[in-house]
């Protein structure tokens, strides 16, 4: 499904098991993502939820016209998604890129969100990870979108995911470049390169907080999680053991058991008023 944004890009959005009353979970992409990569996570949530998947603007399904968008724009489009759909209050999944949208939607739409889960999140960039994020524009400058994935997996994918993958990292690697991305990443791209320091922005999020990060997670290292969790007012941080950054890729049992036991603690909190 597609509804224009204030700009006329298509976003596109898909729903599924929207014919219950149970509560509803709106799940938010990475980088280089689509809302296929949430496939192995939903699987499993299907039963227990009404299920929002969204595809940025130039990501997958989305238009791929435009300037780049900063954090506030994207999440003012998953706004007018959630306004369309007459959702009154959901529960918001959001992992690395997506969790920086969902940083700033619980900023700006706080009244939206019953809980909000960041996976693999960061709310300020270090040296070394300005390091990385020059080698992956360098890498998209000069070979495309097919380099940039060779140069991002092993920050993105712990040594016991490539040992034993859910879904063989050729497969991965051929899907990301049949989308022909090279123009759309760096677009999005330019979000992250060009975000301020979020953390004074952080304790203004009141809402029940989780935030789930990898330990072996290279690209941001398990501290960057613990800062964001460190700003955000009574947040529970958990560490998952022996995965790295992909967490709709790795880790898939407990980052699932994780989020469901947050999302019914508070859903049942908000039942029993």
């Amino acid at each position: 499904m597609y509804i224009l944004n204030n700009k006329g890009q298509e976003l596109y959005f898909d729903l599924l098991n929207f014919n219950s009353d149970l509560p509803i979970v709106l799940f938010l992409n990475g980088l280089s993502q689509t809302t296929e990569s949430w496939s192995l996570i939903v699987n499993r949530f299907i039963n227990h939820y009404r299920i929002v998947l969204l595809d940025f603007v130039f990501q997958g399904k989305s238009s791929h016209d435009g300037e780049w968008k900063n954090f506030d724009e994207h999440a003012e489009d998953v706004y007018l998604i959630v306004e369309h759909l007459k959702i009154d209050k959901f529960n918001l999944v959001g992992i690395s890129y997506g969790s920086l949208v969902g940083q700033n939607f619980a900023v700006n739409y706080p009244h939206k969100l019953n809980t909000i889960t960041l996976l693999s999140t960061f709310a300020n960039k270090s040296q070394y990870y300005n390091v990385i994020e020059n080698s992956w524009e360098k890498a998209l400058d000069k070979g495309g979108a097919e380099l940039l994935f060779d140069v991002m997996l092993p920050f993105v994918l712990s040594d016991n995911y490539f040992n034993n993958p859910l879904i063989p990292i050729e497969v991965i690697k051929s899907a990301k470049n049949n989308l022909n991305q090279t123009i759309s990443l760096s677009k999005l791209m330019k979000a992250t390169i060009n975000r301020d320091d979020y953390r004074k922005e952080l304790n203004k999020i009141k809402i029940p907080t989780l935030i789930l990060h990898g330990e072996k997670d290279l690209l941001f290292p398990v501290s960057f999680g613990l800062e964001v969790s460190n700003n955000i007012p009574n947040s529970v941080f958990i560490v998952i053991q022996n995965v790295g950054h992909t967490l709709n890729l790795e880790g898939i049992d407990e980052v699932y058991f994780n989020i469901k036991k947050f999302i019914d603690y508070h859903e049942n909190s908000i039942n029993n008023r």
